[in-house]
This record gives structure tokens, sequence and C-alpha cells, in this order.
């Protein structure tokens, strides 16, 4: 396999990993930031950096189709076009083949649909899919597939995870081999355990240079998720990282962290920052109630992101209210820096084996109540 990864420790099925790719190294458990077109919404690439993330997110689809894949090669590729020069996974379209059903058209060599900003049409295959990131120069490429929908019927969820499975053996095939990058395979199967296992035995057969965890954070709630991970994650190869994609709040974070997940993302932290909501400590923040106009306090009194060192509630209330851009900012900043936090947490304490009563803590002060069995 092109791609090294390092498992240093564990705690329980939690694990202490390190991925090394051709733009750098990632420690695990890791959040990625949601670079979607290229860019972390409202943040500079050295602001993200100085958050503490070590890789970020593109997407196959929405580079796709603006600016275009081969612009950004002959430009020197991603990496250089947004300025970000560590690591970066891209996303392969497969949830945008969900989302955008009124606009494509399925069939099983792949997906042609119109755009959503022109109409314009286009075709994606797990080969092309595969040919898009490489374009983009891609550390860890994700395999092209059809994230399954929320609610499904077993029989449907079973046709969509086996086309998944044939198109991650043609992505496989059409992926070229390189130092320092790497593919990896998607599981499906919903909810439901015996295609779970399905789909670990397809993949695994293949064999990919790490496995993600699909179709899950859909709206199936937290009690379903885990229940799925508790299933799914102990099938998967231990020499490889594990991601679960599109999650998510932080509380879902640390559980998925305790069953053994090693990588994340999730557009909630930046998408928050932009809607006025801080994450802390202490639960979520609205800083655009009233009750915030008058407050000298900072969000959070521990944090050393720029919001809580040098702005109040106050200012950053008032920067809100009055639509100025500088508001989205530092919330997002604030916000991503608070995942970063927990992610540095979790490492610590699955170096130090006393993840349990880092959780503990965690839910205490979240309000949660008490730990979740695992």
């Amino acid at each position: 396999m092109s791609l090294s990864f390092e498992l240093l420790g564990n705690d329980g099925a939690a694990r202490r990993g390190r991925i090394a790719t051709a733009h750098g190294t990632i420690e695990t458990p890791a959040f990625m930031p949601v670079g979607t077109a290229g860019t972390v919404k409202a943040m500079l690439p050295q602001s993200v950096a100085e958050t503490g993330a070590e890789i970020v997110l593109g997407n196959t689809f929405h580079l796709m189709l603006r600016p275009g894949a081969e612009r950004v090669a002959a430009l020197g590729g991603l990496h250089k076009f947004m300025n970000w020069p560590g690591p970066i996974l891209t996303d392969s379209g497969g949830f945008q083949v969900m989302s955008l059903k009124e606009l494509r058209k399925l069939d099983p060599d792949g997906v042609t649909f119109r755009s959503p900003s022109d109409g314009s049409e286009h075709r994606l295959t797990p080969q092309r899919s595969i040919e898009i990131q490489r374009l983009l120069d891609a550390d860890i490429t994700m395999s092209f597939d059809e994230c399954t929908t929320w609610p499904v019927e077993e029989a449907a969820a079973a046709a969509s995870m086996r086309l998944s499975m044939t198109w991650a053996e043609r992505g496989r095939r059409a992926f070229t081999e390189r130092p320092g990058y790497g593919l990896f395979g998607i599981v499906q199967g919903s909810i439901f355990p015996a295609l779970r296992e399905e789909s670990v035995a397809a993949l695994t057969a293949i064999g990919f240079d790490g496995y993600a965890i699909g179709g899950l954070a859909v709206g199936e709630g937290q009690e379903l998720m885990f229940a799925t991970l508790d299933i799914t994650v102990p099938m998967l190869p231990a020499d490889r990282p594990r991601y679960l994609m599109g999650v998510g709040r932080p509380a879902d974070i640390v559980g998925a962290v305790a069953r053994g997940i090693d990588m994340f993302d999730c557009v909630m932290p930046t998408r928050a920052g932009r809607t006025a909501q801080a994450f802390t400590r202490r639960g979520e923040l609205n800083l655009r109630n009233a009750r915030h106009r008058e407050d000298p306090r900072p969000i959070d009194e521990h944090c050393t992101c720029p919001a809580c060192r040098d702005h109040s509630r106050a200012y950053l209330h008032h920067l809100i209210r009055s639509e100025e851009i500088l508001g989205s900012m530092l919330l997002t900043w604030h916000n991503l820096h608070y995942y970063q936090d927990i992610m540095r947490g979790l490492r610590g304490a699955i170096e130090s084996r006393s993840l349990g009563h880092w959780i503990a803590a965690f839910r205490s002060e979240q309000g949660l109540g008490d730990i979740p069995p695992l």
C-alpha cells in the first residue's frame, strides 16, 4: 500500500495513530475541516492551520464543475491553487449523487446529471471520479459510491450497496499507485448488519489503503449510528485508517473515537460559525441572542482562539447583529479551534490510557449525563 499508517497505541477500542502522506503527516484521531470548493469558508489557509488542523477536505463534484479539475491541474494542483501545503482528502462526489437525485440519472456505469448552477450536463463514473481526484493531486482519494438515502428499505439499501461495491472495484483498477497517496473504500449498507458485513468483505477483498464508513449521519440518529459502528468497526482491518464520513457533533465524534474511528469531517463547525452558533465546553451558544448584548466575557474563558482571546461576547453579538463578515470569521475560527481541542484531548487521553475519565469529564461539562454503553 502507498499510504503509511502507524498505530501508536490504544485505550480499549480507541486508537492513537499517524498517517504519513505525500504532503505531511496526520495525527489521529483527526478532524478534517471541510473546504468543499477549495476553501474552508470564512478562513485563510494559515488560520485553518493555526487551529491545529493538519488535513482538509475538498470535493470532486464541486471542483469538477468549477473551476474544473484540468484547470486546477494546469495551475499546479489543489495544494498550490488554494495555498494549503498539507494533506488533502477529496470526497468522490457520491454524497452529491444522493442529494441531487432530482437532477441526475443513475445507471450501472455511473451518473449523468445537470449542474445545479447552470444546468449543463455532466457525466461522473468511478473511473472519472478517480481521474479528477488525481488531477486535483489529493493525498487521499475516495472511491465513488452511492450514499444510501434515509429512511430506506433493506432491499433498496442492498442494491445501492452492491452498486457501490462494483464501482469501488472499478475505481481501484483506475487508481494510480504513488508513494504517499492512497485510496479509501467506503462501507455502505445503511443500518443493516448483514449488508455492512457484506460490504466490508467486498472492500477488504479488493484491498484499500483505508476504509471509510458512509451512509450514516443522514437522519438515523445517534443511537442507530453508534449501533451500526458497533457492528461495522470491529470487522475493518486494524492496520488501516478508519474514517467516519460527515460526522458530526462533538458528542458524536467522541463516541465514535471510543468505538475505534480515526478520522472525521463535517460542515457543522464552519456552518455554525456563519450562523452565529459557537461550540463550547459547556454546550452551544447563540451569539445572536440579546442576552449577550452587554456581556464582557469571552465565548469560552479556557479557549485561546482569537475570538476568545481578543473579543467579548458583546462585540461578537454586535458584529452578528450588524451583519459584519468579521463575526462569521471569528466564530468559524473559534469552532474549528474547539473541534481541534477535542481531537487533541482525545489523542492525549488515549496515549495516557485515561479515555474513560476524559469522556466522563466531557459529558459532564456538556450536560450529557452518563456515558452511553460502548
